[in-house]
């Protein structure tokens, strides 16, 4: 989020109760409690990433579980998101702000412990909770802590929490699972925790908005029944067909769930989706440009990173080190784009750069059975510079073109996008994999005799990280030619859903451009967020 997303939403959390002077000087302390549950909650959205092989065979997860893993957090923290928000300002900010600390850490722990697949989905689950928690009122406690020019500096030191939180996630995790262990990407946050909840009962200042509204709780459950709908959707369906029963049921389900929610968003006095918002272009640019980024490049890292351990081989060390080029050129680019979005129309970072993800996943494509990993480099560079271009000047299009009291609603809308391109993104994205895999294993196995009818068993092992072991129980004399099927047929799927990926990207950048427009901005006395022209 850039400073001035930060500075904007900080302003509707100032009409909140101010806090006394001796209050107000344990800011940093405030702000070192906020920088350490934001740097967990954000680095467990990478940092899990490269576990996932390695998790696969201890739990001996299935392809569809690997999906869940990632989606059970992504699905709680943007269903939560808005719904905390609201709670934190009626209860207070530092009592939700304790909440979810505790959640989070000791959902952490639950993960580090899980024993199977299921117990790991759950507690991932839960850490999203206790992060949509945390998350939601971390820029409120901050803003009623700090006042002038501090305020600038808190969230600038704050925004380069997360930009190094996400950056350093794929290494960190990498040296974790390599050195010691996977359940420590999950242990490591017991420590930071435990420090951020005795800082944050010792140091930081209770707040509340005095004239908040209740949650809008049928909102929430229709919004998160729908949205899990539509993610068991899209994941069943890799596991069995977009026309299975189940499947198409919960389809129907998704879209009778989410219409009705929408009805009632429209209905209710102070909804959780102000609908409205989405009347203004540049607002509904935003999210659009928010989702096309989530659902398309970070969705795809999931994939990237099976295919680095799976099938190339490499530690999930050697994952994290490679992955860090993308990494780099977000810190490159960010640093830039954060200071262009003051003077340039975000329309020209936001539009090109998302068009640019566009071109760096097509880039990645063209690999083959006897592809290297630096056949992605290309698209790993330029899209790393990508996303950096676009990060900081995105949240400015959430906040920038309402009235400073609606800010909080806007970012949080633009955060919950964020999140539900994550979950569909990887859902979608995992579905049309799988068919391709099973596509091209089933047709080349039938050509290979004595495997003719084990093509899908293979499929199933492939997709499930379980490649060498199947390998192994074949007679040696078909193994180098089953091995290069197998790898064939990875390759062949990852291409694909490189190319929707890549299109995603594209059409999210197009519609960004011809949307989001510099007039829409709202002017707070100082230069529109949207920058000139």
């Amino acid at each position: 989020m850039s400073d001035v997303n930060a500075d904007i939403a900080a302003q509707r959390a100032a009409t909140g109760t101010g806090q006394a002077s001796a209050q107000r000087g344990n800011k940093w302390w405030t702000l070192g409690a906020v920088c350490l549950g934001t740097f967990m909650l954000l680095l467990d959205i990478t940092i899990v990433t490269v576990a996932l092989p390695d998790i696969q065979k201890a739990l001996h997860s299935t392809f569809s579980d690997l999906q869940w893993i990632v989606d059970a957090y992504a699905l709680t923290l943007a269903a939560f998101l808005l719904t905390a928000g609201s709670l934190a300002d009626m209860y207070g900010r530092r009592l939700l702000y304790l909440i979810g600390l505790v959640i989070f850490t000791g959902a952490s722990v639950l993960c580090g412990f899980a024993v199977n697949t299921i117990m790991l989905e759950l507690s991932r689950g839960l850490q999203g909770i206790g992060g949509a928690i945390m998350f939601s009122v971390s820029l409120a406690l901050l803003a009623d802590a700090f006042r002038g020019k501090d305020r600038g500096i808190a969230f600038g030191v704050w925004g380069a929490i997360t930009g190094l939180a996400v950056a350093i996630g794929p290494l960190l995790g990498g040296i974790l699972t390599s050195g010691i262990s996977w359940r420590w990407i999950f242990f490591v946050n017991a420590p930071i925790g435990v420090v951020a909840v005795v800082l944050t009962v010792m140091r930081v200042a209770e707040s509340r908005l005095p004239t908040a509204s209740r949650p809008d709780w049928p909102g929430f459950v229709l919004f998160t029944a729908g949205l899990a709908s539509l993610i068991y959707a899209l994941i069943e369906s890799s596991r069995t067909s977009f026309t299975d029963g189940v499947v198409l049921g919960c389809f129907v389900a998704a879209a009778v769930l989410l219409c009705a929610f929408v009805l009632v968003e429209w209905r209710v006095a102070h909804p959780m989706f102000d609908l409205s918002l989405f009347r203004l272009p540049t607002f509904s640019g935003g999210l659009v440009a928010a989702f096309g980024l989530s659902a398309s490049i970070f969705a795809m890292l999931l994939y990237l990173v099976l295919y680095l351990q799976d099938i190339l081989g490499y530690s999930a060390l050697g994952a994290g080190v490679r992955l860090t080029i993308i990494s780099g050129g977000i810190l490159i680019t960010a640093t830039i784009a954060g200071r262009l979005s003051s003077r340039v129309p975000v329309r020209l970072l936001i539009g090109p750069g998302l068009l640019l993800v566009g071109v760096a996943l097509l880039l990645m494509r063209g690999l083959n059975a006897t592809s290297s990993w630096t056949h992605l480099i290309p698209g790993m560079i330029l899209g790393g510079l990508a996303v950096g271009l676009v990060n900081p000047p995105l949240a400015s299009t959430a906040v920038g073109v309402v009235a400073p009291q609606r800010a909080g609603m806007a970012s949080g809308i633009n955060s919950t996008l964020r999140q539900v391109g994550i979950a569909t993104g990887i859902a979608l994205l995992g579905s049309l994999f799988a068919s391709e895999v099973t596509s091209q294993l089933t047709a080349k196995a039938n050509a290979v005799p004595g495997l003719s009818g084990h093509g899908a068993q293979i499929a199933s092992a492939v997709k499930s990280g379980q490649t060498q072991q199947t390998l192994a129980r074949l007679p040696a004399s078909i193994r180098p030619q089953v091995a290069g099927i197998a790898r064939a047929a990875f390759t062949a799927g990852l291409d694909r859903i490189l190319l929707v990926a890549g299109i995603i990207a594209l059409v999210a950048g197009v519609v960004s451009l011809l949307a989001i427009r510099t007039k829409d901005f709202v002017q707070t006395g100082a230069e529109a967020p949207g920058g000139a022209g």
